[in-house]
């Protein structure tokens, strides 16, 4: 059918926000919105409200203020372009929980900030991710009352890569966690960053499966976070070439609890290998500690090849098994800072 040569003249002014992927595609093609300076969209939430299943929204670098959304697409793809953009809270929620909630979808973000969450309950999050499959990629989260926060659907998966969570507010009414994990399927984060917690937990995950590989969870010397690994439900849980700092004023003497509040899921078992943990805290205590009483009778614990630095012992329960695991000093370092590996020193293994 030939194109109407009057459509032009006809377009909507929101279809004329639309910037189709192809040209003149078919109108059930995906679309590309731009947020931003200087753009037709100056508001993310705006975009997000008017995008269809399939589509992409370009966020161009800046600070976002207030911009607040409910993201109920079944697939959509968020994307900063250029330097991060940042979202700032600025006194604004959705729904009283986030600055973005992602409904039930497969959404992936990319290259995104979000500050300053606080809502009347005390969890306000960068991101509250109810349902679905979450992708995030280069994301960051500061200040946020809890950071991420999602449900507890057991069908839900979500993935993290090369993200940075910080910062946890210093709010007596609150318990804030980086990054919280309820009790969906498959939860993984590789490549991240988690620093400068306050009382509650760097990493908390609730999820049936758990995959910890490659990420740093250091609260210096200045953080007050209670575990830097906190895996209450037990689950399949592997945690693999992390490096993990406890701050000398933290309360809690453990670094990766497994099973503290009893079992969730069938199915449990802990691997940690090959990671490095670092306690500063002056009494010592637990780099790795198993709360077996509270799980199924044989659950499997194995501990490979860590390097355990500081004071402190593997608490790994009667099934735990230490292999190649090797103690030592904390080596001297500049006040202020977090050592990384003791000089003239090699990991474990190599």
């Amino acid at each position: 059918m030939p194109a109407d040569p009057l459509l032009p003249s006809r377009r909507s002014a929101l279809a004329a926000l639309l910037l189709p992927l192809a040209g003149c595609g078919p109108a059930h093609a995906r679309s590309i919105w731009r947020v931003g300076p200087g753009e037709a969209l100056t508001r993310a939430a705006d975009a997000i409200r008017l995008a269809a299943d399939g589509d992409t929204i370009e966020v161009l670098a800046g600070d976002h203020q207030g911009d607040v959304a409910v993201i109920t697409q079944r697939r959509l793809t968020i994307i900063g372009i250029g330097a991060q953009p940042v979202f700032e809270a600025a006194g604004r929620h959705a729904e009283g929980k986030a600055i973005w909630v992602v409904r039930n979808g497969d959404v992936q973000i990319e290259n995104i900030g979000f500050r300053g969450a606080r809502v009347p309950s005390g969890n306000g999050a960068g991101i509250r991710f109810e349902r679905g499959r979450l992708q995030l990629r280069r994301c960051s989260f500061t200040d946020n009352q809890m950071g991420l926060l999602s449900g507890n659907d057991p069908d839900s998966e979500l993935h993290l890569t090369d993200c940075q969570f910080a910062a946890a507010p210093r709010n007596p009414e609150s318990l804030p966690h980086l990054l919280y994990v309820g009790r969906i399927g498959r939860f993984s984060i590789r490549g991240s960053v988690l620093r400068q917690g306050n009382e509650g937990h760097l990493l908390k995950s609730r999820a049936r499966e758990s995959t910890i590989v490659g990420n740093r969870l250091d609260d210096g010397l200045g953080g007050r976070a209670s575990y830097e690994i906190d895996l209450p439900n037990g689950g399949i849980a592997l945690v693999e070439r992390n490096m993990l700092v406890q701050s000398p004023l933290t309360e809690n003497a453990v670094m990766l609890a497994y099973g503290a509040e009893g079992k969730a899921w069938d199915e449990n078992r802990l691997v940690v290998r090959d990671n490095t943990f670092i306690n500063h805290r002056a009494e010592g205590g637990s780099f790795v500690r198993v709360w077996a009483e509270r799980l199924p009778a044989g659950t499997p614990v194995l501990s490979h090849g860590n390097w355990l630095l500081g004071p402190g012992s593997l608490a790994l329960g009667p099934n735990g098994q230490s292999t190649d695991d090797r103690h030592g000093t904390l080596p001297a370092s500049p006040a202020g800072t977090s050592p990384t590996s003791p000089a003239g020193t090699s990991r474990p293994g190599n």
